[in-house]
């Protein structure tokens, strides 16, 4: 890489290139890299390339490129179902409208994005695929192995899985309601003892604004139960969609907060009434040997908010205190709003049904049509 240059651009076909900008990188060099990216694709491929924004929207990158698809989510972070499609879609479909069509995905921040979309994008269109189309899909694949797999996080590899079990047939959405009665630790993380463990659930929106659906802390965890503990939801929370739970370390002698686990799942994708998460399975805990080889969290759902028999398998007993109607703004503090306005959908690919007597705007339910051509290939509901 030249002086002076901190990027990385990459064909990974003919017509696929990957441009992505470290975290670090400042606004001057990054104007000044931009600048020069944007004269040599228009140099290039003249007005024949279309650039998919995965972060954050920036009017800088739309000026010098009006053909820009912001479609951005938080770094580090899986996107929501529905977008994954949305991408995928866009990409097919620009690509399919003229043979001197290229598709140039920018990102700003972990490449782990980078390889959600590529991924994602070799199973979208694995149905369709012809033989002259293999050398483009080795290349895809060599550069998911070779470059940017090991920078995805545990929930976005889940998230490719998820599309690509839905896609191939192997797995049905699933399309019950999902109620989540409680959230079981085996394993507590060796953090400070006298600290507080706090559990935030959050509902990952379309617009990334994540409201807390509900929060729960231990300030208290008595010795005897350092195996597990639980939290018992009462009454049971009502889950659909794309959901994100947060663990969080409070300590008694400053006011920051340490996130112990980041883990995200998609309603539609649970199959029965539990879900299993190991170590590897989850962001930072993955990587922390304060948490526990041996440690799970644990998810137990049913199809209705009534109790479950046997529920009091649940009790934590008198040494550890729960406290469900915490206060602490930093214990509740946990949206995203605003990270990445502006985001733009195809027509016609998603649709909404808008509740409009909920305080806050939110799907019901998301129908996704995916397409191929003409033909309506699946119709999921979200």
């Amino acid at each position: 890489m030249e002086e002076g240059y901190e990027l990385d651009l990459t064909y990974i076909t003919e017509r696929i290139i990957a441009v992505s900008f470290p975290r670090g990188c400042t606004e001057e060099i990054y104007s000044h890299n931009l600048k020069d990216v944007t004269r040599m694709l228009k140099s290039k491929h003249a007005d024949n390339y279309l650039i998919i924004n995965l972060s954050e929207k920036r009017h800088d990158l739309t000026k010098m490129n009006p053909k820009t698809l912001d479609t951005g989510w938080p770094d580090m972070h899986a996107p929501p179902l529905d977008k994954i499609c949305t991408i995928c879609k866009a990409m097919e479909s620009w690509l399919n409208a003229d043979p001197l069509h290229v598709v140039v995905i920018h990102c700003r921040g972990g490449k782990g994005r980078i390889g959600v979309v590529i991924s994602s994008f070799v199973h979208f269109t694995d149905v369709s695929a012809s033989a002259d189309q293999a050398l483009d899909r080795f290349a895809m694949r060599k550069y998911y192995d070779d470059k940017v797999s090991a920078l995805m996080t545990p929930s976005q590899k889940r998230y490719v899985w998820i599309l690509n079990s839905l896609l191939s047939g192997s797995m049905k959405i699933n399309a019950s309601p999902l109620f989540l009665h409680c959230v079981i630790l085996h394993g507590i993380p060796n953090f400070d003892a006298t600290g507080v463990l706090s559990v935030n659930i959050c509902d990952c929106f379309q617009t990334h604004f994540k409201s807390l659906l509900c929060c729960f802390c231990f300030s208290h965890i008595g010795p005897g139960h350092r195996d597990r503990v639980c939290i018992t939801l009462e009454p049971a929370q009502l889950l659909k969609g794309d959901i994100m739970i947060k663990c969080y370390h409070k300590g008694d002698v400053t006011s920051d907060r340490e996130v112990i686990f980041r883990l995200q799942f998609h309603t539609g994708a649970v199959q029965g009434y539990n879900l299993m998460f190991e170590k590897e399975d989850m962001e930072t805990a993955n990587k922390d040997p304060r948490f526990a080889d041996y440690g799970k969290v644990e998810l137990v759902f049913s199809e209705g908010p009534e109790r479950i028999p046997d529920a009091d398998r649940w009790q934590n007993g008198a040494d550890v205190i729960v406290d469900y109607n915490t206060a602490d703004p930093l214990i509740r503090w946990d949206s995203y709003q605003n990270i990445c306005d502006g985001e733009a959908l195809l027509t016609g690919v998603i649709t909404h049904e808008w509740d409009l007597k909920q305080r806050q705007p939110g799907p019901v339910e998301t129908r996704l049509l995916l397409w191929r051509g003409k033909e309506k290939k699946a119709e999921m509901y979200l």
